[in-house]
């Protein structure tokens, strides 16, 4: 180890270099031998408040860098995009790739940096630690996974919704009139008043004074304690507005109580707030689509999506919370046109549900996708095919108009027009049944799609009857072998050769399909794991994390899948908004000759992680890889 000097030193931290790196990514992993090779190749250097340290666009980084004391900030194009503090690591982007820094870093106080030599800052980056590592900071720093996408101001995906507070909450007691209450809306320029009490809050809106009291004819001397919503969900200060974007376009709310650290209220974020920091904004469109009162102004909403996702995903936004917010979207354009359909077919024969199947059961869409949906219904002592023709006629006109919205039919028939996809509670069960006890590999055709599966609309409450059907799919191993065989089918490209992608049995191909060849099977792989041991959980990453606690998977392999899964939905969303900019129709065909060097190495680590877990799949059911 060396010690450099760029200005007056201050006294050296006490906690030694090994105890310090163990304690932060990418080290806190690396093993008695690998940290003291680190540290014999670790300089110690200290950078006076206002010193550059990386220029954007200069010469590239020598040295990975780990801010030891002190305080640096990354500019881009000269406006702050980040602030990094104690055991926080920058320069590993200009020292992989030998390109110039994307950011300006420069200290923000006196600071004092380790620098770790370029030949161990890349051993280091190669492990499965490291490369999980710089996929997260790639996402966080809002470094684009495609070349020439630049990043961009700071969006919902970095701001923090206690920065949106601009004064405090006005509040009201459990006897307060709602003429009072009304008043005093009016008189301090707030949509909501919150109620106190001793064990949490209420919550009373002026939608709640126009449907709970006027549309009812109730009382204007009616107590607020009568009509509030309790308990209000609170939401802390440092919730990423992205994600209260998605609580309450999930909920349907347009309001949160925001408390601080020690759990005091401070204030209310509302929708308004959440769309002023952001233009286009998914709120303004779900509204829209919502408000719709004829098929035409809600294919005429829906077209906006492209767009709204676009921001979203050159904000920086999480990849998988963007394909979050395009399900929940899509599910409001199912549920306005089925309203539309009930207002011109009159009220259903019977009680029904319409699932939404394959990925935006999961809330796993992308702009490119097709339609997967099914009915289900309770025809109560009649026969199906007395009630089917009025479900059929409501499956064909949602149909017909969620493709009007752009969103084509599913080629495979998965759609409720189809009478294979609409069918009786009792049916479902017996369908769900008869694959598990197929011993022909038409028993799991249709699983990857049915089994994920979520009810969008009308009242009947299938998905408990269905999810204990699934819980019995552990007792049934044949059937989770074929679930297994159908996810160990897939063949993963092993990498790339100047600008081809190269195919496991040889030769090469121009594009990379980044959902078939990365996203479907690491799909598979959770489902698997997660119906074999009974678990009814939809989304990816929830069922990996449900099969680690299980004890099915090991922590390791679901830390690489889940970081795998993260970048490629990172690269199909931004391929997909750089077509939409480029007026192309969205799809998941990657050229490789966009795909910046970090992104290649990514993604190469991404098909070792699931070739790895595919294989220890074969190995643990005993089939053929």
């Amino acid at each position: 180890m060396s010690i450099a000097s760029q200005g007056s030193t201050p006294h050296t931290p006490r906690v030694d270099i090994p105890t310090f790196l163990l304690q932060y990514p990418p080290f806190d992993e690396l093993d008695e031998e690998g940290i003291p090779e680190v540290v014999r190749h670790t300089h110690i250097e200290f950078f006076p408040k206002g010193r550059t340290i990386l220029q954007q666009s200069g010469e590239p980084s020598r040295y990975l860098y780990v801010v030891r004391t002190g305080a640096v900030e990354v500019l881009s194009d000269g406006r702050v995009a980040d602030l990094l503090g104690e055991g926080e690591v920058f320069g590993q982007f200009s020292l992989l790739s030998g390109l110039g820094p994307t950011f300006t870093i420069r200290a923000l106080e006196d600071s004092i940096c380790y620098l770790i030599d370029s030949s161990v800052a890349e051993m280091v980056m190669g492990t499965q630690r490291g490369l999980a590592f710089l996929s997260r900071t790639l996402r966080r720093r809002e470094i684009r996974a495609l070349e020439g996408s630049a990043p961009v101001s700071p969006g919902p995906g970095t701001v923090m919704v206690g920065s949106l507070i601009r004064r405090p909450p006005v509040t009201c007691s459990l006897v307060t009139t709602v003429r009072e209450a009304a008043q005093l809306m009016a008189q301090e320029h707030v949509s909501c008043l919150l109620i106190p009490k001793i064990d949490g809050w209420g919550i009373i809106t002026d939608q709640d004074l126009r449907v709970r009291v006027l549309a009812l004819g109730r009382s204007q001397d009616t107590v607020v304690s009568e009509i509030m919503t309790y308990p209000a969900k609170t939401i802390p200060t440092h919730t990423l507005v992205v994600d209260v974007i998605l609580e309450m376009l999930e909920a349907g709310v347009h309001h949160f109580p925001v408390v601080d650290g020690d759990g005091e209220l401070v204030g209310v974020v509302t929708d308004t707030d959440v769309m002023g920091l952001e233009q286009k904004t998914p709120f303004n469109l779900k509204n829209a689509i919502e408000r719709a009162t004829r098929e035409g102004d809600v294919v005429e909403a829906a077209a906006r999506l492209p767009e709204a996702i676009c921001s979203l995903v050159e904000s920086g936004v999480e990849p998988l919370h963007v394909a979050q917010i395009i399900a929940v979207t899509r599910d409001a354009v199912t549920r306005r046109l089925i309203e539309l359909a009930v207002s011109r077919l009159g009220d259903p024969p019977a009680p029904w549900a319409w699932l939404a199947l394959g990925s935006e059961a999961r809330y796993e869409q992308a702009l490119f996708t097709d339609q997967d949906h099914a009915i289900a219904y309770d025809p109560k002592g009649t026969v199906a095919s007395e009630v089917d023709p009025y479900f059929a006629e409501l499956a064909e006109q949602v149909t017909t108009g969620i493709e009007g919205s752009g969103i084509r039919r599913c080629r495979a028939g998965v759609i409720a027009s189809n009478r294979d996809w609409r069918r009786s509670v009792e049916d479902w069960v017996l369908l769900f049944t008869s694959w598990m006890e197929d011993l022909s590999p038409t028993g799991s055709a249709f699983t990857g799609i049915a089994f994920d599966f979520r009810r969008i609309a009308g009242a009947l409450d299938v998905e408990p009857i269905l999810h204990e059907t699934i819980r019995r799919a552990p007792h049934s191993q044949h059937f989770i072998r074929l679930l297994a065989r159908a996810a160990l089918d897939v063949r993963l490209p092993t990498g790339f050769f100047r600008d081809l992608v190269v195919e496991a049995k040889g030769g090469a191909t121009n594009l990379l399909d980044v959902k078939h060849s990365g996203i479907t099977p690491i799909t598979n792989l959770a489902r698997v794991w997660s119906i074999g041991v009974g678990l009814t959980e939809n989304r990816t990453l929830q069922r990996l994390r449900s099969a680690t606690e299980t004890g099915s998977l090991k922590e390791e392999t679901r830390t690489g899948l889940e970081e795998s899964f993260r970048l490629l939905w990172q690269i199909r969303l931004e391929h997909q908004t750089a077509q939409v900019r480029r007026g192309a129709q969205p799809d998941d065909e990657v050229d490789p000759r966009t795909l910046g060097p970090l992104a290649r190495q990514g993604v190469k680590e991404a098909f070792r992680v699931i070739e790895h877990s595919l294989q220890s799949l074969a190995t643990e059911l005993g089939l053929r890889r």
